[in-house]
């Protein structure tokens, strides 16, 4: 397991273990983070599980394939350097203490 913390956009913090082998979104899921819709289940085929990756992690994980980079042309206010979908990010032992924060909304 490791710590991810989410933040919502009013700035309410969540610290909760996420097991290995799942995505971020999945932990915000099974935690019932809000501000993480995941409509799609995962699959990658919408934004509404758009988030903003804290700067110091932003190297530390994987980079964004084509369809993430594709997808988040829908996301609401996206950043070229810090929006990710939490789908696409897999849950390593390196990404325990991973920060990441919630847009205004999801769209």
């Amino acid at each position: 397991m490791v710590k991810i913390t989410y933040i919502e956009f009013n700035g309410t913090e969540h610290v909760v273990d996420v097991e290995l082998g799942m995505t971020v979104m999945e932990g915000a899921r099974d935690n019932n983070i809000p501000g993480i819709e995941a409509d799609c289940g995962g699959a990658c085929a919408c934004s509404t599980c758009h988030v903003y990756v804290d700067p110091d992690w932003v190297n530390k994980i994987s980079p964004k394939e084509d369809m993430e980079e594709d997808m988040l042309d829908f996301a609401y206010s996206p950043d070229t350097k810090l929006s990710r979908l939490t789908c696409q990010i897999q849950v390593t032992e390196d990404l325990d203490g991973l920060i990441v924060r919630m847009p205004e909304k999801q769209i």
